[in-house]
Formats: structure tokens, sequence, C-alpha cells
């Protein structure tokens, strides 16, 4: 497999108070197994050679591809870490030889419009959508499940037993069969009744299940 990549710089700018839109267009001249044909909007470069896939970014967008997974990227780096969406976004870089318009705009208020070819497939708040933010709560580690607790909401009725004439076996030796009068021990091996299905048979015998009154949730 062979990877490509642009690079260029620009300076340094903020979309504080103002909306930010990345917009490129995208056309792979033949179906690739594994890659993509995004951009990456982040830190200026000392060597623009060295760019690639350990690249440090703030803004990650495009198609990506690697098999069956196919989605479009919007990944945001976050205090040194990368944040991919919650759910993977439509991918449309299908058809060969056809080129895409991919156009993002980030607004003021944390939400982010998605368009491919000017078709909208997402448009969200960054906060509900992407795990930037600490949860407000998150669960005691000091806090253990009681000894005594119980999960399962059904048990086994410790009254019900098997019925005595409850028959299990689901095959049977043919009691009326008889070995054939011609039948040679020597030549023909030890003759053996054949096996037929027990007309007494009930099947699995299971206890019957009832709620628990220990259960605690």
């Amino acid at each position: 497999s062979r990877f490509f990549g642009l690079s260029a710089s620009f300076d340094s700018f903020s979309n504080a108070g103002k909306e930010l839109i990345i917009q490129y267009q995208a056309k792979y001249e033949k179906d690739i197994e594994c890659g993509g044909g995004y951009v990456k909007i982040g830190p200026k470069l000392s060597d623009p050679k060295a760019f690639g896939d350990p690249t440090p970014y703030n803004i990650m967008f495009g198609p990506d591809k690697c098999g069956y997974t196919k989605r479009t990227h919007l990944i945001f780096n976050y205090k040194g870490k990368n944040v991919l969406k919650k759910s993977d976004l439509a991918y449309k870089q299908e058809n060969d030889g056809t080129s895409h318009v991919y156009r993002l705009v980030l607004k003021p208020d944390n939400t982010a419009r998605v368009e491919i070819d000017e078709e909208k497939i997402y448009e969200g708040s960054l906060k509900d959508d992407w795990e930037l933010l600490a949860p407000k709560e998150i669960s005691d580690p000091a806090d253990k499940k009681p000894s005594d607790w119980v999960d399962d909401s059904m048990m086994d009725d410790p009254a019900d037993k098997k019925p005595d004439d409850w028959v299990m076996e689901k095959r049977i030796v043919d009691s009326a069969a008889k070995k054939p009068d011609d039948w040679d021990d020597e030549e023909d091996g030890e003759w053996e009744a054949p096996m037929i299905d027990n007309p007494e048979y009930k099947g699995d015998w299971s206890v019957k299940r009832i709620s628990n009154p220990a259960y605690k949730g």
C-alpha cells in the first residue's frame, strides 16, 4: 500500500465568537481497501515534510474506510486526546472517479454541521455527541456491592419436584422385536434389538421458576 499526503501552512487564527468553515473536495480514482481522504487541521509544523499519521492535529475530518468499516470521521483533539464521535457519520465516498465536497461548520455555541455534496448528514452538539467533557457524576470507586445483595429476580421453586412417573428417555429398545431366525451371530455379529420412539417420553424436566423474594434489583 502507498499513502500520500499534502501539507500547507497558514497563520494562526481563532474562531472565538464566529463560525469556522472547513471545506474541501475529494475524489478517488479507484476504490481503496483501507485508507482515508481526510484533512487534518493543527499546529504549524517545523518540517512540513514530516506530515503523516502521528502528526498532532486539532481537527480531523473526512472519509475513512478499512474493509467493511466505512465512516466519515470528525475527530477533535481535546487536552491532548483525540476524541471520536460517539456514533459514526455516514460514508459517502462511493463511486470511483466522482468528486465529493465535504463541508464542516463549527459554531460559537459549540454545535457542528456536516454536509457532503450540500446534503446535511449531521447537525448537533459537541457536548452531547463527543465525550469532550468529564461527566458531572461518576460511579463511587469506594462503593461496593453488599455481600448479601441478590441480583436474580427469579429462582427455582424449592417445593417443585419431578414427578415419579416422568419419563425422560426419548428412545427405548423395541421389546416386540425378535432376532430373525436366519441371524448368524458369527457372520452377522451379536444381534441387538432396534430402538424406537418412547411413547411415554415427556421431554426434559426443569424445575418451575418463581419470583425471588430476596431480589433487590
